[in-house]
């Protein structure tokens, strides 16, 4: 099949694509540790993977150092991991490309290891996920800890960290965030039943339920303008002990009120691909979250979730998404989206490496596409 449909130019906000392939957020856990600042290595990484008029959205940083979801994660409070984020859209920009940088808060899905205070993680309620390890400083696995319940006092200071983080994100060069609003983490935990019980203006109904990921989305947009913002929603994802029973009157009224945002896009996680970063998955007779959100979205749609080549180009020729976001076959393929428009075959990536390490499984992957002619 002709994926001519992928190399069509697209306006995101201010910003117009060359292509529609789109490198998704990839937590990768090589930052430099102590300071959690992007470095060389990262700077190469990011470099290889761009292209002319090509959008990457950088990996989820931390908009506080409380929202530390890894160890060695890259985060983007500090004036270190400002210059360290300079080194990765320097070389971004010097292919040409576009790079949006997401911004994040783990909430629950964190270890007080990871803490800069040593107690315990942040969420909307006193509720640990269900089963599941998390990866504390010391890069070894430990049982999840119970969460406290984020003051209301203290939800007012959270917004604005949203706000200086999209700041501090054009500083280094940024074109843009994106804010992560999926996967099971501190917003999506506001945002769910199953994860918040608070009986203040931060939990309840829908409505008081999105309203701190809605807060948060403007504080970006009023900070750096709406069409430099971008959010991420899994609607059906079941990450990190996430879900709701029926996601659908939930998430039409948070994607209708980010409608009257104008924002640049809205990036979407198939349900088919959910938890996709912690172990293969391949979730059967789940809906296609594009096709179901795509007539309540008026602006521009992503989409990922376990694409190819030909099930992209023919979700975007259907008018179903505009781009497609394509996270593991980025890793191991810098130059996919030269591979998607000869049609060519992907190389297969190394599980073993996605998180921390050195340049094995990161850096050393050389382009395919030269080889093919």
């Amino acid at each position: 099949m002709s994926t001519e449909s992928l190399f069509q130019p697209l306006k995101i906000g201010r910003y117009t694509l060359a292509h529609r392939v789109v490198m998704a957020p990839l937590t990768r856990m090589r930052a430099t540790p102590g300071v959690n600042a992007p470095n060389a290595l990262n700077a190469e990484y990011y470099g290889q993977r761009a292209s002319k008029g090509g959008l990457i959205i950088c990996e989820a940083s931390p908009v506080v150092a409380s929202g530390t979801a890894g160890p060695n994660v890259p985060g983007i409070y500090s004036d270190a991991q400002i210059a360290g984020w300079k080194l990765v859209t320097d070389a971004i920009h010097a292919k040409g490309g576009i790079a949006f940088l997401q911004l994040w808060h783990g909430g629950r899905i964190s270890h007080s290891s990871l803490q800069p205070d040593g107690g315990v993680p942040q969420s909307a309620s006193d509720i640990p996920p269900s089963g599941g390890m998390v990866l504390g400083a010391d890069f070894k696995p430990h049982p999840f800890e119970t969460p406290r319940s984020l003051r209301t006092d203290e939800i007012p200071a959270l917004v604005a960290a949203y706000g200086q983080a999209a700041k501090n994100a054009v500083a280094a060069g940024f074109d843009g965030i994106e804010i992560h609003g999926a996967n099971g983490y501190l917003l999506e935990q506001f945002l769910q039943s199953r994860t918040n019980k608070r009986t203040d203006s931060y939990g309840g109904g829908i409505e008081n339920r999105a309203r701190l990921m809605l807060e948060a989305t403007k504080a970006a947009a009023d900070a750096i303008g709406a069409d430099r913002v971008g959010i991420r929603l899994s609607p059906y994802g079941r990450a990190n002990d996430s879900g709701e029973d029926d996601p659908m009157p939930l998430y039409s009224y948070v994607i209708g009120e980010l409608n009257k945002m104008g924002l640049a896009y809205l990036h979407l996680i198939e349900p088919r691909a959910s938890g996709a970063g912690q172990r293969e998955v391949d979730h059967q007779d789940v809906p296609s979250g594009c096709e179901t959100v795509r007539p309540l979205w008026k602006g521009a749609l992503i989409t990922a979730g376990n694409f190819k080549s030909e099930n992209a180009a023919a979700t975007v020729a259907k008018g179903h998404a505009d781009a497609i976001a394509f996270g593991r076959f980025f890793i191991a393929n810098p130059d996919l989206p030269e591979l998607i428009r000869r049609n060519a075959e992907f190389r297969p990536y190394d599980r073993s490496t996605f998180y921390g390490g050195d340049a094995r499984g990161y850096t050393d992957y050389a382009p395919l596409s030269a080889a093919a002619g």
